[in-house]
């Protein structure tokens, strides 16, 4: 019996050349997964593809926009026709928006930006990839959030809606999809201290926020206000993150649907 946490699981992971759905890839490979990994950028997909071929894992790529649904279903549907279903999906794509600015200089489009990019693509994927799974075979849905969805922090409207629509969305379709044998489950990750050096665009997302407190992004994250902002005085790695969609991801985690896993590192307190 093998001791792979996901052995013989087929997982689509959209945004699977950036640095959070890049690190899940390479976790979920290295645990037997089967790994499909969807994108806008073929160069950072190839990057992930590399690492996970090396290491002997069993990868494909797919060059899609999310946000185009006909696109994004066509996919998920041949990934179940040669894989006999999907068991595992995470939708790990990244929208820029604004973090920092006030409701008085804060425009409707900055204010939307987030909401509508965010929800709207984690509705795409998820309604495509769920219908392949479900039945005996079972199916987990993994979603990505943020502290924002419950922090009380000035400038920061627009991505805090996003983050707590992202968190009901993901309550509620726990609620749908249970009685076909699917989880649903969260991670709600702080800032991840070693993103910005993976190519992940919070070096820019945090500039503004780390300028005002006199600091720069790396010095804000690693050790800096917001590592100080929690209890662990830190904040969580990539490296973390990807271990624990992997445990999330697997039977080990079965009785968990329609939660949130807090890797806020004290952020926040449940």
């Amino acid at each position: 019996m093998s001791g792979l946490l996901l052995d013989g699981r087929t997982a689509v992971i959209h945004g699977g050349g950036g640095a959070i759905g890049g690190a899940v890839a390479r976790v979920f490979a290295r645990e037997g997964a089967w790994v499909f990994i969807v994108g806008r950028t073929q160069a950072k997909l190839d990057v992930v593809a590399r690492d996970i071929a090396a290491a002997g894992g069993v990868v494909e790529t797919a060059r899609v926009d999310v946000l185009d649904q006909p696109a994004v279903e066509k996919h998920a549907a041949e990934v179940a026709a040669a894989c006999g279903g999907i068991d595992i999906a995470l939708n790990a794509v990244s929208v820029p928006h604004d973090q920092g600015t006030l409701l008085a200089d804060l425009t409707l489009e900055e204010f939307m930006r987030p909401i509508d990019g965010f929800l709207r693509a984690l509705f795409v994927t998820t309604k495509a990839v769920a219908r392949h799974m479900g039945g005996e075979r079972g199916g987990v849905v993994l979603t990505l959030s943020e502290p924002g969805s419950k922090l009380a922090v000035g400038g920061i409207l627009g991505h805090s809606v996003s983050a707590a629509g992202k968190e009901a969305f993901a309550r509620v379709l726990a609620a749908e999809l249970a009685p076909r044998n699917i989880r649903v489950v969260g991670i709600r990750p702080h800032a991840v201290v070693d993103a910005p050096a993976a190519g992940s665009y919070t070096r820019e997302l945090f500039g503004q926020i780390a300028a005002a407190a006199g600091e720069s992004v790396q010095d804000m994250l690693d050790g800096g206000g917001m590592a100080q902002g929690t209890l662990l005085k830190r904040l969580p790695t990539l490296s973390e993150v990807a271990e624990t969609a992997a445990f999330l991801a697997s039977d080990r985690a079965g009785a968990m649907t329609g939660t949130i896993a807090n890797l806020s590192a004290g952020a926040l307190v449940d």
